[in-house]
């Protein structure tokens, strides 16, 4: 029971704080300058009377200890050794630091059989640092895992046969998914490659500038969908017009697989910018000035004979060109090729079908370049289907084209237009459509040749007339 003198000392208490609450209501009707404040103090003290009344303590203050977090998904170079200098090696450390990443993973998945990292990553820190063998992910699956924010730079005894980073499981089923790279300056110090994507899902490579390889600046090989973007690439730093240009060598980027894409790359210096040896791939806003054509130098070159299945949309070829070898279904368009760079379709097996290249511009020293070239050393084409060479701006170059128009005018009764100089394919015309005008006169006429592309009328009786021809090599649309 509680003393007789607490219980009264706690009634006077209460008896003046009630009256205090009664005078502060009465007064807050006066809108004053301190009428907000005199209201809050009237709730003080009603919020006071109420828990004296009711025996509860007023609220202790005190902070609560905060809950322990659980351990970081971040794991950061250098707190696992590695050298942010350069000076050391710091290969065990960075590879440390991968498998502790791909050994916390959280209760999901990717692909089935593909666990989920949750988001972890091997960060950097801005440093550089000195690699003596390739940086392999762990033989274990995972996805949802990005390397980013640094420097990796081969040493002097790097295998000339590896990369710098490599994504190369052990087996053939995937092990990788949704795996990114980011931020990256890799240097390979002219001992192999930069980066190796073999058999894994949906990674990316985005803001990397990879240099100084000798094979592969970046592989891809099998898996699906590898999107490399905003990157540069070149196995000598220059900006165009190096004086040892002609001796580069290696690839800048090497497709061997289906579903890929690069989009807003520069290749500045190999042999060949992109190889491209799989179907159903996207080169989008892509600059190359990596080897001069007269050099021996190609920008894309496209080595799947047979099925292609590749778009080059809106890309800029930089003194050097275009390579594809028996395309079936090529789409090049939208597109600026400049210094004589062209286009050449090469003859394996004489197969050339379902090609586009459209809308296109063209800029040459006006030396007798032709925008479009056919290489026919290991036998002609036999197989010309649905090719459309059209709607090219040329200037300083030879135009080729599948499409033709041409008149002539003469008094007699023969006209020829010859065709020769523009089509692309010898000897080949598909569809021809002609009016021959003639004024009064209304003469009889027949279309009689169409060899060696060249278009003949004749009339029956001589007269003065115009031969308007067009001419189609695709018979795209006809029936």
């Amino acid at each position: 029971m509680m003393p007789r003198k607490d219980v009264f000392v706690k009634l006077i208490i209460m008896v003046f704080v009630y009256v205090s609450a009664i005078l502060d209501c009465g007064e807050s009707s006066y809108s004053g300058e301190g009428g907000y404040h005199d209201e809050m103090r009237r709730l003080a003290l009603v919020k006071a009377t109420h828990i004296i009344r009711n025996g509860v303590s007023p609220p202790q203050s005190h902070s609560t200890p905060p809950a322990v977090s659980p351990r970081s998904r971040v794991h950061h170079a250098t707190e696992y050794g590695a050298d942010p200098t350069g000076r050391l090696d710091s290969t065990e450390a960075l590879q440390q630091a991968l498998s502790d990443a791909f050994g916390s993973h959280v209760d999901a998945h990717l692909m089935e059989g593909v666990a989920d990292l949750g988001g972890a990553e091997l960060h950097l820190d801005g440093g550089t640092y000195k690699i003596s063998h390739s940086l392999r992910l762990p033989n274990i699956s995972g996805g949802n895992f990005m390397i980013h924010g640094g420097s990796l730079r081969a040493s002097d005894d790097f295998p000339t046969n590896r990369h710098l980073i490599e994504l190369w499981p052990s087996s053939a089923s995937f092990l990788y998914e949704d795996i990114t790279l980011k931020d990256l300056m890799i240097n390979s110090n002219f001992r192999g490659g930069g980066i190796s994507i073999i058999n894994s899902l949906r990674t990316t490579i985005d803001n990397c500038y990879v240099t100084h390889f000798t094979t592969n600046g970046i592989l891809i090989e099998g898996g699906h969908e590898t999107y490399i973007r905003n990157s540069f690439i070149g196995q000598h730093i220059n900006v165009g017009g190096d004086g040892g240009e002609k001796d580069f060598s290696g690839i800048g980027i090497n497709i061997k697989g289906n579903d890929n894409a690069v989009t807003d790359v520069v290749i500045f210096s190999a042999s060949i910018g992109i190889m491209i040896s799989g179907q159903a791939n996207m080169i989008t806003g892509v600059h190359c000035y990596n080897k001069a054509t007269q050099w021996g130098g190609s920008g894309v070159y496209i080595k799947a004979p047979g099925l292609t299945q590749t778009r080059i949309v809106n890309c800029y070829f930089d003194f050097t060109g275009v390579v594809a070898e028996d395309p079936v279904q090529l789409h090049i368009t939208g597109s600026f090729f400049l210094g004589n760079a062209f286009v050449l379709i090469k003859s394996l097996a004489g197969v050339v079908c379902g090609v586009n290249i459209v809308d296109n511009m063209f800029s040459g020293d006006y030396t007798g370049v032709k925008i479009v070239q056919l290489d026919q050393s290991n036998g002609p084409f036999k197989t010309i289907e649905e090719v459309i060479v059209d709607r090219n701006t040329v200037r300083g170059m030879v135009r080729k084209s599948t499409v033709a128009r041409g008149s002539v005018w003469r008094n007699g009764t023969r006209w020829t237009v010859d065709f020769s100089k523009v089509l692309l394919f010898p000897n080949l015309i598909k569809n021809v459509q002609y009016t021959l005008h003639a004024g009064a006169a209304f003469p009889t006429h027949t279309l009689r040749n169409v060899s060696e592309n060249r278009v003949t009328v004749e009339s029956e009786m001589p007269i003065s007339a115009t031969l308007h021809v067009s001419v189609d090599q695709s018979m795209v649309g006809y029936i």
